[in-house]
């Protein structure tokens, strides 16, 4: 095993431990650790699409006062919120330069509304079993692509986005994504195996697709900064986007789920 497979499982594991801890002690403990992927991940958006100092510092700004307003207010006035204050703020960027303010608005609600997702989903009555499962898509989606795709190899995915990547991958991310939402029903559902088995796996198969696309949507950004990683944090990984990259749009679709089904309670 080369010393980069050996960082990165290093680092996965030890990030994936973390995520799980202050989820299961929720709270406190899972704001902090939202809000600290929250800030790295403006940081990186921010240097990667070359914005101003001044925005920079602002968006940090923002996005924390924002997290923290999520103890005191409702989730949707947090929402509203973010959404109004990335728009102010992407105007502001834009004086003079219509482009900063467009990436600083794509990148304030791109780093801001996943966050509200994940502490929503969180704060739900059965929200332990549900972010673990929207969590848990991404890690097995990731994991089964990343091998399978070296294991199999083949026709690339979309070579002109993200060169690594083949269809044997996303297929097999797939897969155990949706293999492991099945082995997550065994310990969640009294049905066991039953139709609601059935319908987490399915779901899990459509999350899984959601998480593929997020990483090539961050790949896409990086190929347009000219950049290899949206930074050099973690070891074996890069930076907190391009590790959190599938993350994004799975826990805004995972959440919108939950909250259309009442699933969470």
């Amino acid at each position: 095993m080369d010393r980069t497979l050996q960082l990165r499982i290093m680092t996965g594991a030890a990030l994936i431990a973390a995520a799980v801890t202050a989820l299961w002690f929720g709270g406190m403990a899972f704001q902090g650790l939202v809000a600290a992927a929250v800030l790295l991940m403006w940081a990186e958006w921010a240097a990667m699409m070359r914005l101003g100092l001044a925005i920079r510092r602002i968006g940090l700004v923002f996005l924390g006062f924002c997290i923290a307003l999520t103890v005191i207010i409702p989730m949707g006035e947090v929402l509203i919120a973010v959404a109004g204050g990335a728009a102010l703020i992407g105007l502001f960027a834009g004086t003079g330069q219509r482009r900063a303010g467009m990436l600083t608005l794509a990148g304030l609600l791109y780093c801001g509304l996943p966050a509200l997702a994940l502490l929503w989903l969180r704060s739900r009555p059965e929200g332990l079993a549900a972010t673990l499962f929207v969590l848990s898509i991404v890690w097995a989606a990731d994991i089964g692509a990343y091998f399978i795709g070296r294991t199999l190899g083949g026709p690339k995915l979309a070579p002109r986005i993200s060169p690594g990547k083949t269809w044997s991958g996303a297929i097999g991310g797939l897969v155990v994504a949706m293999v492991s939402a099945l082995f997550m029903s065994a310990f969640y559902l009294p049905s066991g195996f039953g139709g609601w088995a059935l319908n987490l796996a399915s779901v899990a198969g459509v999350l899984a697709a959601f998480s593929i696309l997020g990483d090539l949507f961050e790949s896409g950004l990086k190929r347009r900064a000219g950049v290899k990683d949206s930074g050099h944090i973690l070891p074996g990984h890069g930076g907190v986007m391009d590790r959190l990259d599938g993350v994004v749009p799975v826990s805004i679709a995972g959440a919108a789920l939950f909250w259309m089904t009442g699933w969470a309670g």
